[in-house]
């Protein structure tokens, strides 16, 4: 422990890692894998990702003239399907940690026509550069278990929402069919990684985000950490059996 009472280690994958040199770790993997992050979402998730997040985005409560901001938000995939909920009237933020992820989200956001309404602004989901209640809801896809410090990434996430503001969390979780688990681990450990060396040239950061999955939290532990993070009414849906989850908070 140190002088704030926290871990001097955490995981970075299935290493054990000073808690100072994880931010730095996860950087480079996704500086790594940032020209190829459409293709890495496909390898991992043999393509079923794009209706993931259609999904993710359909059922929020997201609407005309909201104000909202997408943390982690990659390359811009979830940011553009906001968009369209927002209107012309409303705004999204797109935020991450990674300058290379950011900058290939913008990019590809402006080689499609998506020009207005958008804010890219590079932060820490660990401290957040907005006011208080600064927005109508946040959301965060595939980068939570990233993150070093997952609750105070939470309290961060509730205390930028306005009263009655929605939070809305996609990630990787739990496979809840037993028979279906010694298959998603083959793939997982012994197909992503050459698939990642194959195509990408990187087998190492794959084999990174195979094992980041194994550590995240199971759906009932981060439901939990959203109700010690300040949220009411906190909730999750599994989708493909639980190889991910989306959780829902509310600000009250």
């Amino acid at each position: 422990m140190n002088e704030s009472g926290k871990p001097d280690t955490t995981h970075f994958g299935y290493r054990e890692v000073p808690t100072a040199d994880k931010q730095k770790l996860v950087g480079e993997v996704f500086s790594s894998v940032a020209g190829n992050y459409d293709l890495m979402n496909d390898l991992m998730s043999l393509g079923i990702h794009r209706v993931w997040k259609r999904y993710f985005v359909a059922t929020s409560q997201v609407k005309m003239g909201d104000r909202v901001l997408d943390l982690a938000g990659g390359t811009g995939d979830i940011a553009a399907l906001l968009k369209e909920r927002v209107g012309a009237d409303g705004e999204i933020v797109l935020g991450d940690i990674n300058a290379g992820m950011l900058t290939v989200g913008r990019d590809r956001m402006i080689d499609r026509g998506n020009v207005r309404g958008f804010e890219y602004v590079q932060c820490n989901a660990q401290a957040l550069p907005f006011p208080d209640a600064s927005f109508d809801a946040v959301t965060i896809a595939f980068g939570l278990r990233n993150v070093t410090d997952k609750d105070a990434a939470l309290r961060e996430m509730h205390r930028v929402l306005k009263v009655g503001g929605q939070a809305r969390v996609l990630e990787f979780s739990q496979v809840t069919a037993e028979w279906f688990k010694p298959l998603y681990d083959f793939h997982s450990f012994s197909i992503l990684p050459k698939l990642g060396k194959l195509f990408a040239k990187d087998a190492g950061s794959y084999q990174y985000l195979a094992e980041s999955i194994r550590q995240h939290p199971p759906q009932e532990a981060l439901k939990g950490m959203m109700e010690a993070a300040g949220f009411s009414r906190c909730d999750f849906r599994n989708l493909s059996a639980g190889i991910v989850a989306i959780h829902t908070g509310y600000s009250i």
